[in-house]
C-alpha cells in the first residue's frame, strides 16, 4: 500500500486535522514553537501538520493531544473525523 501525504488527500482530512491542531492551540494561547516543544514534536513537522502537508501518526496525535491538554478524541471531533 502506497504511503499517503499531504499531497495525495484528496479529501482534505490532513487539512481538516492541522485546522483543528490550530485552533485548539491558539485557544490555548500557545505559539507553534511552544506546542512542538510540548509535544515533543520538531517546530518545522509542527507547521506542516497544521498545513495539512503530513499524515500524522496516531502516536503524534496523542502527543500532541497531550502538549494540548486534551483527549486525541477532542482533535479528532474538532476536525469532524
Amino acid at each position: 500500500m502506497a504511503r499517503i501525504s499531504g499531497q495525495q488527500d484528496g479529501d482534505g482530512l490532513l487539512i481538516k486535522l492541522g485546522e483543528a491542531v490550530r485552533a485548539l492551540r491558539k485557544a490555548r494561547g500557545l505559539s507553534q514553537e511552544a506546542l512542538a516543544d510540548a509535544a515533543g514534536i520538531d517546530r518545522s513537522h509542527m507547521g506542516k501538520i497544521e498545513r495539512g502537508e503530513r499524515n500524522v501518526t496516531i502516536m503524534n496525535i496523542a502527543r500532541i493531544a497531550s502538549a494540548l491538554n486534551a483527549k486525541p478524541s477532542d482533535i479528532l471531533g474538532a476536525a469532524g473525523l
